[in-house]
């Protein structure tokens, strides 16, 4: 059998960074994306061809299309998508974050999967199969004070993929994703240093890999969240 493809956007650090040698050692091609140029390029030093690794911020429509037409045109349509990459807002109530990081935070959260899902959605409904995790969050289902931006675009994940597995009938799955809490860059921005109480992203991939593995059109549209989590 040809080995599986997954996609994994924001794989140079956290969560996508941990996620990529277990994938590997599963026996799947990783195709990853990140906007830091030196970081991908030590991720196709480490884990050469047949993965590939390419710079791309999901923020811009063209960076995104690029990355999609090549990997498409590599591997053929994903097996396993996981809109990973996002950002939060420095703690502040809403009327203290500006209107360029409010910008900020929706283009990379909401826009990028948008247009993840844009491009290769059509190549794996054609297939026939596939799932399509977009990364959510506890704050994509309840609320905090200071993360506004952050949990307005969470929640709007959770309703994008939702629509969008109706959309598909479940053919390809579309699932949102609550990671669970984990100790890393985001979290110590947020949480400071208590967030060291918590899973670091290593341990967390230990769980999350074998579980995105087994996700399949029965789970299509369902809000669901990493064991552990």
């Amino acid at each position: 059998m040809n080995p599986k493809t997954v996609v994994i956007t924001g794989c140079t650090r956290g969560l996508g960074r941990a996620m990529v040698p277990l994938f590997i050692k599963a026996g799947w091609n990783v195709v990853g994306c990140g906007r830091n140029a030196a970081q991908i390029a030590d991720l196709a030093r480490t884990f050469p061809a047949p993965h590939h690794f390419q710079t791309c911020d999901v923020s811009r429509a063209s960076d995104i299309a690029t990355f999609c037409a090549t990997l498409l045109e590599k591997f053929g349509a994903p097996d396993l998508v996981l809109n990973n990459a996002a950002i939060i807002n420095p703690n502040a109530p809403l009327w203290e974050t500006s209107a360029e990081d409010f910008s900020r935070i929706i283009d990379i959260n909401i826009k990028g999967p948008a247009a993840m899902m844009r491009h290769l959605l059509p190549a794996m409904l054609k297939r026939g199969s596939g799932v399509i995790v977009n990364f959510s969050s506890g704050w994509g289902r309840c609320t905090a004070s200071d993360v506004a931006p952050y949990c307005a675009t969470k929640y709007a994940i959770e309703g994008l993929s939702m629509a969008t597995a109706q959309d598909t009938g479940g053919k390809v799955a579309v699932i949102p994703m609550n990671p669970g809490i984990i100790d890393t860059d985001m979290l110590r921005s947020t949480f400071g240093s208590s967030a060291g109480g918590f899973p670091d992203a290593e341990d967390w991939a230990r769980r999350a890999v074998p579980y995105f593995i087994k996700l399949g059109p029965k789970d299509n549209g369902k809000p669901l969240t990493v064991p552990g989590g």
